[in-house]
């Protein structure tokens, strides 16, 4: 379903200053140019994903965990390897990126769902679906722009699972919202899991990647520490971090 091969990812460092005209001149004529330093994401990661399976995939802030999910995706391009997907997706990485603040919320079902794939009949049909998924109906007329973080992670949501993808991936979304709204939204990861959705999803919550994925990826540093069994690798990642807090 998914074979991630030998994929590397890295990124240009910015300056914090741009060099004067002078600088810039004196090191054309003397040659003496700074090189770009690169910074690496993901180094020569490896996995495949067979259909059906639940990935949770945890690691530190900086592991390379959403650089991995948005390369999946394909919204990057790695510098080197090879991503195979065999299927459609539906990403949940940044939700309400897609939105135009200006717009209502009920314009900005459509447009979403325009970029999502999703065709204005099909929106029309699932329109009401979606306002009641989303617990807004009462601001549907409102811009979005007036919505908090909260209200627009809903409308997103609710507008990125009305189907039942081949293949969802998923980026820290179940924390998003009331606590009413993350039970809800949990309880449409599992009917889409049930359903045969194969998913890779992102999370510090180490309980809901135990009770939701069949296995785990510990990335550490842009490289894989560790694969295997779900609960084996969130205790060990637990463990380890505890450990670290104690040397502090």
């Amino acid at each position: 379903m998914i074979k991630v091969e030998n994929v590397t990812m890295k990124f240009k460092l910015g300056k914090e200053r741009s060099d004067s005209l002078k600088e810039t001149f004196v090191k054309f004529i003397t040659g003496k140019h700074k090189k770009e330093e690169l910074f690496t994401a993901l180094d020569n990661v490896s996995f495949h994903v067979d259909k059906g399976e639940v990935i949770g995939i945890i690691g530190k802030n900086g592991a390379g965990k959403s650089t991995l999910l948005k390369i999946v995706s394909g919204v990057m391009k790695p510098t080197t390897g090879r991503v195979t997907v065999n299927g459609a997706i539906s990403p949940m990485i940044e939700l309400g990126a897609g939105f135009d603040m200006e717009l209502t919320a009920r314009e900005n079902i459509f447009l979403n769902g325009a970029v999502l794939g999703y065709s204005k009949k099909f929106l029309t049909e699932k329109f009401d679906e979606i306002v009641e998924f989303s617990e807004l109906k009462e601001f549907l007329d409102v811009p979005v722009k007036n919505f908090s973080s909260g209200m627009i992670a809903k409308l997103a949501f609710s507008i990125a699972t009305v189907v039942n993808p081949e293949i969802l991936i998923v980026d820290e979304i179940l924390s998003v919202g009331d606590i009413q709204f993350q039970e809800k939204s949990k309880n449409k990861m599992m009917e889409m899991i049930s359903g045969g959705t194969t998913v890779l999803f992102v999370s510090h919550n180490m309980e809901q990647i135990k009770s939701l994925c069949t296995k785990a990826i510990w990335l550490e540093k842009g490289k894989i520490r560790k694969i295997g069994s779900t609960i084996e690798i969130c205790e060990e990642f637990e463990n380890e971090v505890l450990k670290k807090e104690k040397r502090k």
